[in-house]
């Protein structure tokens, strides 16, 4: 099967949950036989020098990126207060990119277009009318309830109206396209479910996301770190937003009870502010080269979320790992595993302490649970069974004619 894989951002450095959804699931396909092409831009934002990837990212059979600046810009911001486009989407609209989309579906003939998030639904009809192929939305996420969260925990007045405007017209967009693809591919049973209730009527599928569990190979050992951690894309709100949270409304107390415990925090576009924080045993390490070796230094992870949609990754990796992972309910949305069992949920400062001083006391088993979240991990989440089965969703709708008929089933 012939794919064309279309992507905001280029699907590398391996630091974020968009890039290893992406890259995994393109990766599993090509192991299976399917002729896998990316065209992406290459934002300012998230750069990749195409020149500098590794040998072992050679599962594409062609690479093609377009140049994009969507870096917020304060006029731009101000003109699209008296536009009805969403600018969240709006950043995403290149002509370059438009342009060598359409010289690729010149081109080729390919049997899918899989847009991955919503952010490439300006190109549909582009698609529509160069090209018979299947148009898949693989949703990361339910964008606009990302926003609406973010929006909820916003105090300051001013930045609350303006998000709450900009996170209406992203709704409406969202909503208003809906149905304009051919074929759905949600991360989650409960996404499938949220976009069925707003409407979506189309052919869909619950596929997850999976990691390439050869990738997390954990021994349990005595010696390692009783620290906990934090990893994630700290340009990313929701991180932000759980993990100055945490920094304010937990480490004091948690760090008063265990005066030698530390913690550790890496990810993605780490800002000034943070890594110039002066706190007692916080250590801020930036970016880490690779983020699995840095989460296998820790027994326990913290995620603590209070916006986002979809699947969270970093929590899928750390599982894998068999770290003990705390979350919030809304962290773990998506994933169906049980608090107690695979990993502990906790949704205040006092349930975040109680369950990190239940690990460090022994009171809970953290290789008992570490165990137990890998199995987990390893009877769900493999990306290879998890593209196999959507690789045979598609060659089914690829032999009905009327496939675009198909109604959203779960």
């Amino acid at each position: 099967m012939k794919i064309l894989q279309l992507c905001k951002k280029f699907p590398f450095p391996l630091k974020d949950g968009e890039s290893i959804a992406v890259t995994y699931l393109s990766n599993a396909l090509h192991n299976l036989g399917c002729e896998i092409s990316l065209l992406s831009m290459n934002t300012s934002k998230h750069f990749v020098n195409i020149d500098e990837l590794p040998a072992d990212f050679n599962h594409y059979k062609e690479i093609h990126v377009t140049p994009l600046d969507n870096s917020i810009k304060y006029f731009d911001a101000f003109k699209n207060l008296f536009s009805k486009d969403s600018y969240h989407v709006s950043r995403f609209v290149c002509p370059d990119f438009k342009d060598k989309l359409i010289s690729l579906l010149q081109q080729n003939q390919y049997d899918v277009v899989q847009l991955e998030t919503l952010y490439l639904a300006p190109y549909i009809e582009v698609i529509k009318q160069h090209s018979n192929a299947l148009i898949t939305m693989r949703a990361h996420n339910v964008e606009f309830e990302i926003w609406e969260r973010i929006t909820e925990n916003t105090k300051f007045l001013p930045k609350r109206l303006y998000l709450k405007y900009l996170t209406n017209k992203l709704k409406r967009y969202e909503l208003a396209h809906l149905n304009k693809y051919d074929y759905l591919v949600a991360v989650s049973e409960r996404d499938l479910r949220k976009f069925k209730s707003l409407g979506y009527k189309n052919g869909a599928i619950s596929s997850p996301i999976g990691l390439d569990l050869k990738n997390y190979n954990p021994t349990y050992k005595h010696d390692v770190s009783q620290d906990i951690c934090f990893i994630g894309a700290l340009d990313w709100i929701p991180n932000m937003e759980g993990l100055t949270w945490f920094i304010d409304k937990v480490w004091p107390a948690l760090s008063e009870r265990f005066p030698n415990l530390k913690f550790h925090i890496a990810g993605r576009n780490t800002p000034d502010s943070l890594k110039a924080l002066n706190i007692k045993n916080i250590v801020v390490h930036g970016e880490v080269p690779d983020a699995i070796r840095f989460m296998e230094n820790y027994t326990m992870m913290v995620v603590p979320l209070f916006s986002g949609s979809g699947m969270r990754v970093k929590i899928l990796e750390g599982m894998a790992l068999s770290m003990v992972v705390i979350t919030t309910e809304m962290g773990k949305e998506g994933i169906h595993a049980e608090n107690g069992e695979h990993l502990l949920v906790a949704d205040t400062p006092d349930a975040f302490i109680t369950q990190i001083a239940s690990v460090l006391s022994g009171q809970k088993d953290r290789k008992k649970i570490g165990e137990a979240a890998k199995s987990f991990v390893e009877d769900y989440y493999d990306h290879g069974v998890n593209a196999k089965k959507l690789l045979e969703k598609y060659k089914v709708l690829k032999s009905d004619p009327d496939y675009r008929k198909i109604p959203a089933i779960l």
